[in-house]
């Protein structure tokens, strides 16, 4: 039996833990699927450790073992190791918490290696006893055992030179195959390079997107070499970097002497000094995998020197800086050349049908580190593998419970959020509550989290939704400008997502048995009820948020008992049905806050129960999406409610003020709004906002003078009114009167002078307007005019005047996009066909 020498060399103690780990590393490796992606690259670089270890024992050979610390500490992590991967051997597919505790402990432990080998590479240098070559080689082993434990999508430097100053700041090796990124190379070298405003870009997207492998291609691209010749630093920003780090790494990568940096303000100057050095020659510098919360350090960087050239990747975008440059996900075509090479699918795999592959693509949606883990995973599988993963996720299961090393990725951003912003991780994870492929719109988030995370203030959820827009997690968008403005209205905004994000967010919260969860979210296909719900398993449920999706056969199944006497917020998502019962459950929830109901069919859904709604004593916001309710404001009453929106609804009852007696906010969007409902809507005395989107008719009746505490009107894209009533002068309380978009107003009221509050008002794409009264310069308070090309005609004249009695009004003057252009043109034709219609005889 011949013996290792790398055993040999490292002594019995050492190498016996190298061993025994490297035999558990590999026995994982053959027998569990958990980890089996993650362990392969683990095993593939402790084989290019063992060499690197018998140099450092080797080198070590006239210490005693009892005195050389240096191996000690490295004994420890590798014993710590051995317990960890016997440990990872008997944690089953199904049980998420132990599966997601020990993937945990894995990055842990492969941090904890890491520094073993760093200080031994300054204990090395620090004694002498190393060769230039071999200080190269530890910065090899470093680097790759970084990269594979932190993203396995992002190898680090894997290939160096023999000399040693060309191993620092150099272009990691690009993959072997690289797919989809012709277009955004080309974009990428539009944007820095042609660009003269910027010379710092951000390049962002979800970890595992191909931010790293874009910005190598982009430093080995001819043109791009051309420019910058030698002078190209790619640096990998780990999230413990420091300035000091970075511009040390860029000193040796010209060999030169390193100086001594004693605090921050010195490494600014070594950095300046570097520059300085280079001649004014033009420079590239890539600052990869920069984590969120590193403007500080960016700050450093952003010197716009003339010829000096920043990108930066990163899971954030650093809009501070620059428009940050969004990398998108692959195109179906792209992703199938992806897989096919991740799972070697070639003459050998031709057993695997097309379309049974293309499913398992289509699984993934054109996310690259997916495609690839799940491609590695399936590579020389039989059919029969694919076909149960198939059946597996069509059930509910998780891609996340098969490809750990995906979930290790991406959970790195709600790390992140862990420690710096708690909040705003709460809030990504409640995003899992509404339906795949499907917009969320940020009204009914606003609602969810006032009441769940008592971010009372509107602004403070948009601040949460920017962040996590940010940070790549969601993203936010206005259907009217494309981008947020602040005008304290965001019936036009959505949030999408990534569907691999919202299953983060869902498996997320499974980490947890089902009587401990934060959030629940259940999703029912027909009569499939989850297991401990059948079994009436648990007595009591800790959900604050619960979310229920059901079709059409489960709508009318007969729901078991579930008590939840601290959900806050329940949301109630319905698929193809007419008619739907509410859980009869619901009666328990004491503490309910929040109600939002969205039904998805073409058909307006009828509730069959709408009294349990009355049990809610405590219920403050309601949400109506899709609904016929022509009985249900005739038959509860909820005086707690504070605020109901109504979208894409139908009702003719004028039951509000018995219904919601206490209503201060309402909101209405696509809902038919007759004469007799506005009538309803004005005897609520308390409401102190209404906003009404789109209705498909609208006449402000003289009623609305009642409304004697309202503080915000907004009446937007309406085909009426052509003019207010009188009775508008009664609403003493008004401060804000927004008329977006009503294309067929002709004037203002010469009362709107008697309203002394009103301190705002918007008229953009009022292009029938055809006079403001005088009136209008006795409103002392007004703080705000904003008008558009459409509407400047009428308040140019009176510009000087509103100015001589306030020097501090804000005259906003709003840009009309191409975009928002066509649609003023689209909304015009529209009215013109119902006018022509209602000539006929064909509308109300």
């Amino acid at each position: 039996m011949s013996i290792d020498p790398v055993e040999l060399a490292l002594g019995a103690v050492l190498g016996t833990a190298f061993s025994v780990l490297y035999a558990g590393v590999e026995d994982l490796i053959a027998k569990n699927h958990l980890f089996r992606g993650l362990f392969k690259d683990i095993k593939s670089k402790l084989d290019t450790l063992k060499p690197l270890l018998a140099d450092m024992t080797l080198s070590n050979k006239q210490l005693s073992y009892a005195n050389n610390d240096e191996l000690r500490g490295l004994e420890q992590v590798l014993k710590a190791g051995e317990e960890l991967v016997r440990n990872c051997s008997n944690v089953s597919r199904w049980d998420l918490y132990r599966k997601y505790k020990y993937a945990t402990k894995l990055l842990a432990w492969g941090e904890d290696l890491e520094s073993q080998f760093k200080l031994l590479q300054v204990h090395g240098i620090r004694d002498g006893k190393r060769t230039a070559v071999v200080v190269e080689n530890i910065e090899v082993g470093v680097s790759q055992i970084s990269s594979t434990l932190e993203e396995v999508n992002q190898r680090m430097i894997e290939n160096f030179m023999i000399q040693n100053q060309s191993a620092w700041c150099g272009v990691p090796a690009l993959p072997e195959v690289i797919v989809g990124l012709k277009a955004p190379l080309e974009k990428l070298k539009t944007e820095l390079l042609g660009n003269e405003e910027f010379s710092m870009l951000v390049l962002t997207a979800p970890g595992g997107c191909g931010k790293t492998t874009l910005a190598t291609k982009f430093c080995t691209d001819q043109e791009v070499k051309d420019k910058f010749g030698e002078n190209i630093y790619f640096v990998t920003v780990t999230k413990k970097y420091s300035l000091d780090s970075i511009v040390e790494q860029l000193y040796r990568s010209k060999g030169c002497q390193v100086p001594t940096f004693q605090n921050e303000v010195n490494a600014v100057q070594g950095l300046q000094q570097f520059l300085k050095d280079e001649g004014g020659k033009p420079l590239l510098l890539v600052l990869d995998d920069v984590w969120s919360g590193s403007d500080s350090l960016l700050c450093k960087f952003d010197c716009k020197m003339a010829k000096m050239k920043i990108l930066v990747t990163s899971r954030s975008e650093f809009r501070a800086f620059c428009p940050p440059y969004c990398l998108e996900m692959l195109g179906c075509d792209d992703a199938m050349k992806l897989f096919h090479h991740s799972a070697s699918l070639g003459d050998k795999s031709s057993h695997i049908p097309p379309k049974l592959a293309r499913k398992i693509v289509e699984r993934c949606k054109g996310f690259p580190l997916a495609i690839t883990v799940v491609g590695r995973s399936l590579c020389a599988q039989p059919i029969e593998m694919w076909q149960d993963r198939l059946n597996q996720w069509s059930k509910g299961s998780s891609i996340f419970d098969y490809e750990t090393d995906l979930l290790l990725s991406l959970r790195r951003s709600l790390d992140a959020l862990d420690t710096e912003r708690a909040i705003i991780k709460q809030c990504f994870l409640d995003l899992g509550s509404f339906p795949e492929d499907k917009r969320i719109p940020v009204n009914a988030l606003i609602d969810i989290w006032s009441e769940l995370h008592d971010t009372h203030e509107d602004t403070s959820c948009i601040a949460a939704l920017c962040e996590l827009n940010n940070r790549s997690l969601a993203n936010l968008t206005d259907n009217r400008t494309g981008k947020l403005d602040g005008e304290g209205y965001y019936g036009d905004h959505y949030v999408t997502q990534h569907d691999l994000l919202r299953e983060l967010a869902i498996y997320h919260s499974k980490l947890e048995s089902a009587e401990l969860r934060e959030r629940l979210f259940i999703d029912i296909c027909g009569s499939n009820l989850p297991k401990w719900w059948r079994e009436q398993k648990y007595q009591a449920l800790k959900a604050r948020l619960l979310s229920i999706s059901t079709d059409g056969e489960s709508a009318t199944l007969k729901w078991p008992n579930m008590h939840l006497p601290e959900t806050e917020v329940l949301v109630l998502n319905l698929r193809e049905t007419k008619k739907y019962a509410i859980p009869e459950f619901v009666e328990k929830m004491e503490n309910l806050k929040v109600l939002v109901i969205t039904n998805e069919h073409i058909w307006k859904c009828k509730l069959t129960n709408p009294q349990l709604l009355s049990w809610f004593s405590n219920l403050k916001r309601m949400r109506l999406e899709g609904l016929s309710l022509s009985s249900i404001f005739n038959s509860i009453q909820v005086k707690s409610l504070r605020k109901l929106s109504l979208i894409k609804c139908d009702s003719e009852s004028e039951k509000f003020s018995h219904a919601f007696p206490n209503l201060e906010e309402m909101y209405m969007d696509q809902t038919a709004i007759w004469k007799p409902l506005f009538r309803g809507l004005c005897d609520l005395i308390s409401l102190k906002k209404l906003t009404i989107c789109r209705p498909a008719w609208i006449q402000v009746p003289d009623e609305i003078g009642n409304l004697v505490n309202l503080e915000e009107l907004r009446l937007m894209e309406t085909s009426q009114p052509s003019e207010f009533p009188d009775s508008i002068r009664n609403l003493k309380k008004l401060n804000t009167l927004c008329i977006l978009d009503c294309f067929v107003l002709k004037e203002l009221p010469e009362c709107i002078g008697e309203i002394r509050s009103l301190r705002k008002i918007d008229t953009r794409g009022c292009y029938r307007l055809k006079k403001l009264p005088l009136s209008v310069l006795d409103l002392k308070q007004l703080e705000e005019v904003i008008f558009d090309e459409y509407s400047e005609r009428v308040w140019l004249p009176l510009l000087p005047s509103l100015r001589d009695k306030n020097r501090d009004i804000r005259i906003v003057v709003a840009a009309v996009t191409d975009c928002r252009r066509e649609h003023l043109k689209v909304e015009q034709r529209r009215i013109d066909f119902l006018k022509r219609l209602k000539m006929a005889g064909g509308v109300r």
